[in-house]
């Protein structure tokens, strides 16, 4: 009998740089293994890598490895917490990795299948911007969030990415992420502006994940290069991502019965 699924896929991506994308993934996914949850992060910025950077790591592999025939998932794998918090590390500075073929995504996509489900959550920390190897992660996964901040370039950029995913590969699911907010009247503003314009000019109907509040404490953990949970659990920044974690776990609970049938990571969209 086939294995039913119960790993919740979801991508993390922004339309522009600089606006706390991987700092976010990192802590959300912290957030939901402190809950209880098996969770792996895919650093997905192939070529600009940075989530080893944030952990102080230096891995042996990346992704870039899985390319080799005599590598395997399991070799790449690298362990953030013991017990179930694990990252999939990128490689930095390989500009070919940017664009991958198809042959290239199937050939990661297929030496992963068998480790993915290990994971209650698995996190893809995707590049910022349009390029096609992001557009393509962004597709094969349960769930996307559209990390913004109040920044007119921000909304901006964003709507740009929503609107390729949407007009290309039919997308219309988007849970937005207000980063770096200064008080929750600007984080309601800023989606609303981000809602309307979607809904004005794509006829789609985004959703709001939550907010997260301006905070240096934020700044001081990725300087010291640790998890901003562990460093100041009690941050008005840290208490605000535990708040969308609370919501993804609600979502993965609502929706098992739908993932029973799916697979973690969907085939990637041929171009």
């Amino acid at each position: 009998m086939k294995n039913r699924n119960k790993t919740l896929s979801l991508s993390i991506m922004s339309g522009k740089g600089g606006v706390g994308k991987t700092n976010l993934a990192l802590s959300i996914g912290y957030g939901l293994f402190k809950a209880g949850n098996p969770v792996l992060l895919m650093d997905c910025d192939l070529g600009l890598a940075n989530l080893d950077v944030l952990l102080g790591l230096s891995p042996e592999k990346n992704l870039q490895d899985l390319l080799r025939p005599d590598v395997g998932a399991r070799d790449v794998l690298a362990a953030i917490e013991p017990g179930g918090l694990d990252f999939l590390p990128a490689a930095s500075g390989v500009p070919e990795l940017v664009d991958m073929d198809e042959d290239m995504q199937e050939t990661i996509s297929g030496k992963l299948t068998d480790l993915l489900g290990n994971y209650a959550y698995v996190i893809l920390d995707l590049g910022a911007g349009l390029n096609q190897t992001v557009l393509s992660f962004a597709s094969v996964t349960h769930l996307r969030l559209v990390v913004v901040t109040p920044e007119p370039t921000s909304l901006t950029d964003s709507y740009a990415l929503m609107k390729v995913l949407f007009t290309q590969y039919g997308i219309e699911d988007f849970y937005v992420v207000i980063n770096q907010a200064e008080s929750p009247a600007e984080a309601k503003q800023t989606f609303a502006r981000l809602h309307a314009a979607c809904l004005k000019f794509l006829n789609i109907n985004i959703r709001l994940l939550g907010a997260v509040r301006h905070d240096p404490t934020v700044t001081e953990a990725v300087r010291r290069q640790t998890l901003l949970m562990k460093f100041a659990p009690s941050a008005p920044a840290s208490k605000d991502i535990l708040g969308l974690a609370k919501s993804l776990e609600r979502m993965r609970r609502e929706r098992l019965d739908s993932l029973a049938d799916e697979p973690v990571l969907k085939k990637f969209p041929v171009r």
